[in-house]
């Protein structure tokens, strides 16, 4: 049946062959196996069943997850959503991600968690059942699966050529490779690709084996290999289709019963007749390599679903995939599928069980096979055996990357160290443990650099691939010192094999090394002559520095264990000194013409915190322990040596590298001060872990985020970070903007030691400026000295390093130091020198201290530092004078004013008796003179103040007269005003004129706006908007045919314009934009790339602001009103306006109207009118600029209304007054000019009521423009009432508010209380009237009353617009005419057919549009993510789900499948989304990224922080750190402003300034 339903034709149909195989194929095996109807049997099986103690469910793509940080055994155990609702955990602190898909949850596994093992669906079941099913049915199925994979036949009729999925080729590769192989269209060959990638295979050419081998050998590209294509016959494919849906179908069967599963595994891995690597199980893995992407997801998940969900069938399936695991790991190596597609991959579910991980090591050997398969593939070696990666080729390169993947199956098999240990368990170990050395023994000295002198380096070396395998070995290297630790007998014999190991190296590196004697102070050793600056040195040594580390760890236990005859402390010292030496040249700048990739590794990953735990900090631990078995002189001596320093400090040598001693006197430092590691000094884990975070903090106050990077990387456990934090530091929440930031505890303040060991030389200079800038500040000296942390005492071991601070070599370095610094003239020291020579000193004392407060009376102090600094250097009487002598002599000198105080502080420790005196003495002696000074100072600066007021008298008593008449003036002026105030105060309709006089930022010229002056414009920005709509799913066909003269209430499009508010002179402006045009020309066409503004479609930015800009609006003058005592009123202005009407219907023009339509305006300010309104028209319509379409006024009208409303409706929502605080600068500018705009292009055209002069100039009949304002906005109002009531939910019979006609009441529903209606009209009409407010305000220039500055209360509003406080009363002063025009307005034959339908219906007053809620806590949008599919791919999870937050849309982003045509272009799914819901802006959330997308457009877009925080007020954008995420709200409601004031461009542009990284982002992909 197989080949008569699957694979017919060219084009498969999933959809019926799945129902034909269903009703031909497994409804037949159901009846089979339950032998019954398969829905009852099933059934049956499913009550009975006795579910697996795992949960087993497997991750989707996306999917959140949940490791709990206290309870989880390692960061690999994880828990679904609804397990981890159901735990304990959730109460803990937990780590939230999203999965890359193929794992699955944790939940039962009791070795996985240290409590709560179970969730409540998952609690332990006692009784066990198998019930009886055909094992030799589901042996059939699996094995027909297994087989039709390979199932092959002779050619026939019908072949398939068959495109495979690689990992080289990209989308547009594979899309151009088909349409020029099978000739399809670009929409077809992109419909291949996507199921390509998503299938792992896709047919495009069926027919006879010719045709498509045709097909198959066009497939050749120059510039990169072919496609993988195949020519399968159709029996082939319909087989192999037949059995994905038998696997899928098993792994259904299966969960209606656990005693199916367990038989399933029964017969996978059973071995066949052939015996070893027969089983079905052992073939599918290893024929996993050869099967596409499809195939491998389905039978991995039926792997993880069966033999993964016990531990009985999980360890046997754990054997044999460590049997197999080199074949399987080289079928990986070569393959191109990414690791999450490959069996390889289970490795992470059976390696990180303890006990199956070390029954794998004991019975397989396991750890030994995986270094040993490691090893295998890295066969490019030096003569000495070591890697060499320099040669690497691009395809050796991708080889190293596959095989790095090696050493995180090493990883999880040590994720979880041993309690107790067996013999067996030792000697596998151990036996892995020799492998591993043989591994660190070919990275001892790989990547030898010598120094360049004379010639800079023509070609930088390859680096990068060695410090790639150190970084990935770090965890690997302090895991196996872990395990060493837990057992002492293993700790001893890994300390001998790689003493051994190291020993071998050594042994191997002879570089010419020559024996010398040196002799310094009476001290004489024997040693090698090496010079770093011209040898060979290397940074890697891994095997020094894991003998560091076991020889610390050997140090915290009570062992008895003697060192080794072989041991020598030279040899130990020796290849870490000479790494740190080669640090301290290159500060120094002696390696300068070795290129960067020399100070990139030693500047930056030597140190860095990813690399230093096993690198810097494990070299420092060699010299440790070296130097705590060695003769301090000598030690020192040999550090002299190898620094090439010797000669200056043992002889009279002058010449000499100040950084180069400085960095060796930190050294020594570090040698004796760090000794903060647990094994070194007597502390505990904690306290190192501690002193970090002080220290990072010290800098500066540092959000959670930063201070995790700066501390070492701990994958591995929980180190109980957040506890220690709290300990020093207090959390200091942020704002709206903003992270949380720890800051410093001060008592803490005291444990700072400026040269701490992990701070770069960076941070220590910063930190030495601003203790000297506080010290200048300070006037309490006390503060400004800062003498050395006290320390913890050292383990015994290292007991012996403090004599290095007493030693003879030390104290003569210091004393040459300070002679240096005794004759400033010589030049030959710097002051961080002596610096580090004081703190030193200061060591030694508080060392000295310390012993002496901690010693009992029977044992005898041997540290002695202050009776050996106050003897003479030297060995006669007439040599250098002692260090206390020459201390004593730098705190008077002039030139060492900044070390004055710490020199005192050492003085004041060391000296007593007469010496205290003294200095206290020479203390108070400068406090007075620093008082004198003080008083002094004071005295001049009272001189000086009255000198100045004797001058200010002077010279008003000279210009009297002036004086008295200015204040006259100024008098005069200020009661005018107030008058003038008080009288126009009242009302807005009607203005004065005012004199307005503005400065232009690009000459700084000043100017009054007059009408027949130079135009000074306004930067503006016109954009469509769809931010107030009430009926987001209406479509307007703009362009040509759209008439914009009425705006529909629901608002669903409207044009908004902005303005920053910067003012210029119109010719000003007209030469930066031409300026800007010029430079855009200029620029070569290859060089071009997307700038933040699009210069063809008149957009800039602001001279002074850089907002985008894509217009001018030009400033105009005040109106100039006339009142007149007499003024006709409303039913007579309407009767002159209809008169007018009648003139110009029958065509007569009389001398009184023409004269209204003069133009006052200049020829520079007509022409910004015309810029600005075709603009406007351009923008708003979507049509190309015709300045002689009647429509320009009528789209000005509507920008300037919508805008009103829109400014309005802000105002409201962040209660802030209506005058108090507009929204944008100089928007009173803005919206004047806007006003006046419009109504001076009504003049040049008149057009239906809004046009006709009247409006704004006095008519035949002699009514002014304040009148005629007022009726118009009576009229207007009334008719607003009408519409109010007419859509209001609340409303009664019209007759209770006015006398209507009966006409309406019918349509109209009942309200028993009047005076709630009244209550509802005022509400609904509020908005309007305060739209009107502000049009008047900046229309006629009239100041506000105060009461509207406030709260803008209903009185003060209808005063201040002429309005009674009833507005009944203003229908009962025109009852008959307005009776009249009601009816008329009423009876319109639309208006029941618009009562009859109340959806299309929009109530007053309109609800402010706000963005979508958002869950509290952001997994429960993860999982929203997680379930969405891609519509159109066919049920294919999406992997960018990203959320609109204006409709709530969820979108398949980024990807092909989702792409759609606009405008003749490809966009991606978010773009296309907005043009429909945002008029061409879009705010969305991606979800899998915790990121806001901000778009515009096609080519404008930027990211912006989520509205989501962690504990610490951080977002998490990329989901990186997994702290769970919740909603502010505070930081949401600022997205929402962002909408709302149609800021979402404007933050682009700026974003797309900062970072020019962004502008070439493809944005209409997304």
């Amino acid at each position: 049946y197989v080949p008569k339903i699957y694979c017919l034709g060219p084009n498969l149909n999933p959809q019926s062959e799945d129902l034909l195989a269903q009703l031909l194929l497994q409804a037949p095996l159901e009846w089979y196996l339950c032998g019954e109807e398969p829905s009852t049997g099933l059934a049956k099986l499913e009550q009975n069943n006795q579910p697996s103690q795992l949960c087993g469910h497997v991750f989707k793509v996306g999917e959140p997850t949940y490791s709990c940080r206290e309870c989880a055994a390692d960061p690999t155990c994880v828990l679904c959503m609804q397990c981890f609702l159901g735990s304990v955990h959730k109460e803990h602190r937990y780590r939230m991600t999203t999965s890359g898909g193929g794992g699955f949850c944790d939940c039962g596994d009791t070795e996985a968690w240290k409590k709560g093992p179970y969730c409540q669906k998952h609690e332990p079941n006692i009784s066990d059942s198998l019930q009886e099913v055909k094992p030799a049915f589901l042996l059939a199925c699996l094995f027909m699966s297994l087989s039709l994979f390979s199932f092959f036949r002779e050619r026939g009729d019908t072949y398939y050529c068959m495109l495979f999925n690689d990992e080289v080729h990209t989308y547009e590769q594979v899309i151009y490779t088909l349409q020029k192989a099978v000739n399809c269209t670009q929409k077809e060959a992109v419909s291949f690709a996507t199921t390509v990638d998503r299938d792992g295979r896709k047919s495009v050419r069926f027919g006879d084996f010719q045709f498509c081998e045709q097909a198959k050998s066009r497939n050749t590209s120059r510039q990169t290999k072919p496609l993988r294509v195949q020519v399968m016959h159709s029996s082939v494919v319909a087989h192999q289709c037949f059995a994905l849906k038998a696997l899928a179908w098993l792994g259904h069967i299966i969960r209606y019963s656990d005693a199916l599963r367990r038989i399933l595994c029964q017969v996978g891995l059973q071995k066949g007749p052939e015996g070893e690597n027969s089983s079905l199980v052992d073939t599918l893995m290893l024929c996993d390599s050869k099967m596409w992407k499809g195939a491998r997801n389905v039978y991995h998940q039926l792997f993880m679903s069966s033999l993964l969900m016990d531990l009985k069938y999980k360890k046997l399936f754990a054997i044999q995939f460590a049997k197999n695991y080199e074949r399987l790991q080289s079928d990986y190596v070569k393959d191109d599928h990414d690791r999450e597609f490959s069996i390889t991959d289970l490795s992470v579910q059976m390696f990180t069980v303890p006990s199956l991980a070390r029954m794998l090591i004991t019975e397989e050997n396991l750890m030994t096979t995986i270094i040993r398969t490691f090893v295998d593939h890295l066969r490019h070696r030096d003569l000495q055996g070591r890697f060499q990666f320099e040669r690497y080729t691009a395809q050796q390169a991708f080889k190293f990357r596959r095989v790095q993947s090696l050493i995180g199956d090493l990883k999880y098999v040590l994720i979880s160290c041993p309690t107790e240990w067996t013999d067996k368990l030792r000697e596998k170990f151990l036996e892995g443990l020799d492998g591993f050395l043989e591994l660190l023994k070919c990275m001892q000295g790989m990547d030898p650099v010598v120094r360049q002198v004379g010639q800079h380096i023509e070609m930088e070396p390859e680096w990068e691939a060695a410090f790639t395998l150190q970084m990935k070995l770090t965890h690997i290297i302090s895991m196996m010192q872990e395990w060493c630790a837990s057992d002492e007998r293993v700790l001893i014999e890994a300390y001998k094999k790689c003493l051994t190991a190291l020993t071998h190296c050594h042994s191997g590196f002879t570089d010419g090394e020559q024996p010398i004697t040196l002799s310094m102070c009476g001290h004489s050793v024997d040693t090698i002559r090496y010079c770093v600056s011209q040898e060979k040195v290397s940074i890697h040594l891994p095997v020094s520095r894991l003998l560091a580390g076991l020889h610390v760890l050997l140090s915290k236990t009570e062992v008895a264990y003697r060192f080794p005859d072989e041991l020598s402390p030279p040899m130990l010292i020796e290849h870490p000194l000479r790494c740190l030496v080669l640090c301290a040249q290159v500060h120094a700048g002696m390696w300068r013409r070795n290129g960067f990739s020399l100070v990139n590794q030693v500047i930056y990953y030597y140190h860095n915190v990813k690399c230093r735990v096993e690198m810097f900090d494990k070299d420092l631990m060699m010299l440790q322990a070296g130097a705590s078995m060695m003769d301090p002189n000598h030690f020192l001596m040999i550090v002299l040596s190898r620094f090439e320093l010797f000669h200056i400090f043992s002889s009279d040598v002058v010449q000499q590298n100040s950084t180069l001693i400085e960095e060796m006197l930190h050294l020594i430092m570090m040698v004796v001060g760090e000794r903060f590691a647990s094994g070194i000094g007597q502390v505990e884990n904690s306290d190192e872990l501690k002193r970090e975070i002080v220290h990072q903090l010290c800098i500066r106050p540092m959000a959670h985020s930063e201070l995790v990077k700066a501390l070492p990387e701990n994958e591995n456990k929980e180190t109980g970070m957040e506890r220690v934090i709290d300990s020093v530091a207090s959390f200091k929440k942020p704002g709206v903007t903003g992270r949380g930031l720890y800051e410093l505890r001060p008592e803490c303040a005291k444990q700072f030691n400026l040269y701490f060991y992990h701070y770069s030389r960076k941070q220590t200079d910063d930190r030495h400026a601003q203790r000297k800038r506080n010290r200048e500040r300070d006037t309490d000296r006390s503060q400004a000295t800062l003498p050395p942390p006290a320390l913890p005492p050292f383990c015994p071991l290292f007991a012996s390093l403090v004599n290095i601070l007493q030693c003879d070599v030390l104290l003569g370095m210091l004393g040459a130091v300070l002679q240096w610094a005794v004759e400033p003239s010589g030049g030959h020291w710097s002051e961080s020198m002596l610096q580090r020579v004081l703190h030193l000193i200061g060591m030694a004392l508080l060392e000295e201290q310390q012993q002496l407060e901690s010693s009992c009376e029977d044992n005898e102090v041997t540290f002695n530092f202050t009776l050996k600094i106050s003897r003479k250097l030297g060995v006669s009487p007439s040599n250098t004078p002692s260090v206390l002598a020459l201390l004593e002599t730098l705190q008077n000198a002039p030139h060492l004013e900044v070390h004055k105080d710490i020199i005192r502080w050492i003085l004041k420790v060391s000296c007593m008796g007469s010496g205290h005196c003294q200095e206290e003495t020479v203390r108070d002696k400068d406090k007075a003179e620093r008082k004198r000074k003080a008083e002094m100072a004071r005295l001049r600066r009272e001189k000086i103040m009255a000198q100045m007021s004797e001058m200010q008298r002077h010279f008003i008593n000279e210009n009297k007269e002036l004086f008295q008449q200015s204040l006259e003036e100024l008098d005069a002026s200020t009661s005018t005003s107030q008058d003038h105030r008080y009288i126009h105060s009242r009302y807005c309709i009607g203005g004065g004129e005012r004199r307005q006089v503005v400065t232009c930022i690009l000459c700084q010229e000043e100017q009054e706006i007059r009408s027949d002056g130079r135009a000074m414009v306004l930067a503006a920005f016109v954009q469509r908007s769809t931010v107030m709509s009430k009926n987001q799913k209406r479509l307007i066909e703009l362009g040509t045919s759209y008439d914009p003269l009425f705006m529909h209430p629901d608002l669903s499009f409207g044009t908004h314009t902005g303005s920053c508010g910067h003012i210029m002179h119109s010719h000003c402006w007209q030469r930066y934009f031409e300026a800007v045009q010029a430079k855009e020309q200029r620029r070569q066409q290859r060089l071009r790339v997307h700038t933040s503004y699009d210069v063809e479609n008149g957009e800039f930015l602001c001279p002074l602001c850089e907002c985008l800009s894509n217009t001018v609006i030009p400033l105009l003058p005040l109106a100039k009103t006339s009142c007149s005592s007499e003024q006709p009123g409303l039913s007579q202005w309407l009767n002159t306006t209809s008169q007018r009407k009648d003139y110009e219907r029958k065509g007569e023009k009389s001398d009184v109207f023409l004269c209204f339509c003069r133009n006052p305006y200049s020829s520079s300010i007509k022409e910004m009118l015309t810029t600005f309104g075709t603009a406007t028209y351009k923008v708003g319509l979507k049509v190309h600029p015709n300045e002689q379409d009647p429509r320009v006024p009528i789209m000005c009208w509507g920008s300037c209304a919508y805008t009103i409303q829109s400014i309005e409706r802000l105002l409201v929502d962040e209660e802030k007054p209506l005058f108090g605080s507009l929204p944008c600068r100089q928007v009173k500018k803005y919206i004047s000019s806007f006003v006046f705009y419009t109504i001076c292009k009504e003049k040049e055209r008149t057009i239906l009521v809004l046009s006709y002069s009247a409006v704004h100039c006095l008519d035949s009949s002699g009514l002014s423009v304040d009148a005629a304002q007022l009726h118009f906005f009576h009229l207007v109002t009334v008719a607003h009432l009408v519409q109010i009531l007419l859509t209001s939910n609340q409303v009664i019979t019209i007759i209770i508010l006015i006398c209507f006609v009966s006409v309406c009441c019918s349509s109209l529903p009942e309200m028993s209380s009047g005076w709630h209606l009244w209550r509802c009209v005022k509400a609904s009409i509020l908005p309007y009237l305060r739209g009107a407010a502000l049009f008047f305000h900046h229309l006629n220039g009239v100041p506000t009353p105060p009461e509207l500055h406030g709260a803008g209360e209903w009185e003060a509003l209808c005063t201040y617009l002429c309005l009674p406080s009833n507005l009944l009363q203003l229908y009962y002063n025109y009852q008959d005419f307005l009776s009249l025009l009601s009816f008329r307005w009423c009876s319109h034959p639309g208006m029941r057919q618009c009562l009859q339908s109340p959806e299309t219906l929009i109530s007053f007053p309109r609800e402010s549009n706000k963005l979508i809620e958002l869950p509290e806590d952001y997994s429960a949008l993860i999982n929203q993510a997680s379930s969405f599919t891609c519509p159109k791919s066919g049920g294919d999870k999406s992997r960018a789900p990203t959320l609109c937050l204006v409709c709530g849309t969820m979108l398949c982003s980024q990807s092909y499948c989702c792409q759609t045509e606009l405008e003749g272009e490809d966009v991606g799914a978010c773009t296309a989304h907005t043009f429909a819901c945002g008029a061409g802006v879009g705010l969305f959330l991606r979800v899998r990224e915790s990121q806001v997308l901000l778009l515009a457009g096609k080519t404008k877009g930027c990211f912006y922080a989520p509205p989501y925080l962690d504990d610490y007020g951080e977002t998490d954008q990329g989901l990186r750190r997994g702290n769970p995420l919740h909603l502010c709200r505070e930081r949401y409601r600022k997205i929402q402003k962002l909408w709302r004031q149609h800021s979402i461009t404007e933050e682009i542009g700026h974003a797309q300034e900062a970072n020019q990284t962004l502008v070439g982002i493809d944005w209409q992909h997304l």
